[in-house]
């Protein structure tokens, strides 16, 4: 018997803007900042994707890596500064680091698919969420399912996504998925596995997804062709940066349900 979805899955088709996504080549190096997140809202996006660490005095971030080279220009390990600390640093030169907490009061009724990266975020963004009043405004996942496992025993009211042994479990270990599964009720996945070569977006298991009251969110696709061919799949969702063509194409297809 199927599952209904909550609230955050209520539209045909979750278009997702990664990072915030970028409108134009010049954004790029401007991911996970509140300059993004609007960018895409005022492109018409209702679901952001971000990640989230936390400072070394708690307070929770919109960042992706564990260190601060690749994208800002300070250096380190995030954690091991002070949100005082971190406050005079830029992304891309230009902005700073986002609190997840402003972003949810800024950003009106935006909805976020959010990734734990580090153990340490994973109480905040349980009480940041429960603070706001957010739990149909978000997803939660991670790529660790120790993370997910301890952040669903502080918030089991809140919608998450499939950790990796689920993911296994759907894709590939057929026998075992109706033992086996997973609460979540979104599988996230790549179109394949970089670590073998192996297609995890398949008709088989878009099937046993929504067979199972689940939907299948596909990510990180840039290319308008692929794009396509994941939505003839049956596909739920795409997770893009090219926030732009991903709207074109779902304009074309009928499935944009922008603001």
């Amino acid at each position: 018997m199927q599952r209904a979805l909550p609230p955050y899955l209520d539209t045909r088709f979750a278009a997702m803007a990664h990072r915030g996504g970028w409108v134009t080549p010049a954004d790029q190096p401007r991911e996970n900042t509140t300059y993004a997140f609007r960018r895409a809202v005022e492109l018409g996006y209702r679901y952001l994707e971000l990640d989230v660490h936390t400072t070394s005095d708690g307070v929770l971030v919109a960042f992706h890596d564990d260190v601060l080279d690749r994208v800002t220009d300070a250096t380190g390990r995030l954690a091991d500064h002070t949100w005082a600390e971190l406050s005079g640093v830029r992304i891309g030169g230009t902005d700073p680091i986002p609190r997840f907490a402003d972003l949810l009061d800024e950003l009106g009724d935006s909805r976020f698919n959010i990734d734990i990266k580090e153990p340490g975020a994973i109480e905040p963004l349980a009480a940041t969420i429960r603070a706001h009043g957010a739990k149909d405004r978000v997803c939660v996942g991670s790529f660790s399912g120790a993370r997910l496992k301890a952040f669903r025993t502080l918030a089991p009211e809140v919608l998450t996504s499939m950790p990796p042994s689920g993911v296994a479990c759907a894709t590939h270990a057929f026998g075992l998925r109706r033992v086996l599964a997973d609460p979540g009720l979104a599988l996230q996945i790549p179109v394949r596995d970089d670590g073998a070569p192996l297609t995890l977006v398949r008709p088989d298991v878009i099937r046993w997804a929504h067979a199972h009251g689940r939907v299948v969110h596909v990510w990180t696709v840039n290319d308008a062709d692929e794009m396509r061919r994941l939505i003839d799949l049956g596909v739920d969702g795409l997770v893009s940066d090219d926030i732009s063509t991903l709207k074109e194409v779902l304009v074309e297809r009928g499935l944009w349900e922008g603001r």
